[in-house]
């Protein structure tokens, strides 16, 4: 009796698992990232699209990253399913791979969001930045903001 149910169990589960990832595959999109303010050619610009659990962290489920372009430079981030994310970059000229900063904490490169917010009394909030997007992707135009 117990055989049953579990084989019965495990049918089930194979019968599902190659469903789960065409599924996702099929609806993911990419998404090209207008930089603007783009302020030399030193490094990368890198992009990260981050849902609400890794906004602000250096884990973005989706990132992506291209040659500094003086002026402007598009990046693009591929594979992203469709739902709500912050869109976050920042001009890597040493290519560290952080947002290095003063000593008092403020970004000493390049910096910028979706949405463009305020940025004068810190980081905005995940609502502030948020955008949806569709199992087409899409196309989200941040500008840098440089602090002195």
């Amino acid at each position: 009796m117990g055989t049953g149910i579990i084989r019965r169990g495990i049918a089930l589960l194979l019968i599902a698992l190659p469903l789960a990832p065409s599924a996702t595959a099929a609806e993911a999109a990419r998404v090209d990232v207008v930089v603007t303010n783009v302020q030399n050619t030193l490094g990368h610009v890198r992009v990260g699209l981050c849902p609400r659990e890794t906004f602000l962290e250096t884990d973005c489920p989706y990132e992506a990253n291209g040659p500094a372009t003086k002026g402007e430079t598009i990046v693009t981030v591929t594979s992203v399913p469709p739902g709500t994310y912050a869109v976050q970059v920042f001009h890597d000229e040493n290519d560290n791979h952080k947002v290095d900063r003063s000593l008092v904490g403020i970004p000493t490169e390049g910096v910028g969001f979706s949405k463009d917010p305020s940025l004068t009394f810190g980081p905005p909030s995940f609502e502030d930045v948020a955008i949806k997007l569709g199992p087409e992707g899409g196309k989200v135009t941040v500008r840098l903001r440089h602090f002195p």
